[in-house]
């Protein structure tokens, strides 16, 4: 029965809608082929562009379609800010699942910022605009309900960054691996809390920082 139910979950669309029900998501069938045109698009540049260390598109499903996914659950507002969105994540699976928000991906890395944007028209997403610009010089007039980011600077730097970007009531969401226990004991941080995230078929702690401005 084991057997089965592996060989049940080995094609990415099958692991999708696994993960997907596991996660109490329901996106329309338009929203799943999405998901899964993107990997298709990530797992091709990649052997060219080495976008990210993960290879295998079945292994893509959870590390970064799921992964990303997981957080849908902690966003505020409609218009959020993907800070060292890198290959896209967790912005692009996050934009299909929300298309009546908008969402500005921004990133310094011209080689990866070229596959989100190309990425991006493939996918029809007109919810989302994707920015080149290093975090600290970004300076867009407008604010963030949502700024979310899988850890491109440490706790402290992050705060000084956005605070002229987050609006208020706003949320700063830091993407992490194992606890970060050490971001409740920062004086600065008494307003954090702490997410165990669970990722389907993903063998590895999860965890997100919620930073509260109200």
């Amino acid at each position: 029965m084991a057997d089965v139910m592996t060989a049940s979950l080995a094609t990415p669309r099958a692991r999708l809608d696994a993960g997907l029900a596991a996660l109490g998501l329901d996106p329309s069938q338009d929203q799943r082929g999405k998901l899964i045109k993107f990997i298709d698009l990530l797992a091709r540049w990649n052997r060219a562009y080495n976008l990210t260390a993960v290879r295998e598109p079945l292994a893509m499903v959870s590390r970064h379609l799921l992964d990303s996914l997981a957080v849908s659950p902690y966003l505020l507002g409609s218009l959020i800010l993907d800070l060292g969105t890198g290959a896209g994540l967790p912005g692009l699976p996050l934009a299909i699942l929300q298309p009546e928000s908008r969402f500005v991906l921004l990133d310094s890395n011209g080689k990866k910022i070229r596959f989100v944007r190309q990425a991006t028209m493939d996918l029809g997403l007109a919810n989302v605009e994707v920015i080149q610009a290093r975090m600290e010089s970004y300076r867009p007039g407008e604010k963030f309900a949502t700024i979310i980011t899988r850890a491109v600077a440490d706790q402290e730097t992050l705060r000084r960054v956005v605070k002229p970007l987050l609006a208020s009531p706003g949320r700063l969401l830091l993407m992490k691996g194992r606890r970060p226990d050490e971001a409740l004991a920062t004086p600065t941080a008494n307003n954090a809390v702490i997410h165990r995230l669970e990722v389907p078929f993903l063998d590895a702690e999860r965890h997100l920082i919620e930073i509260r401005q109200d």
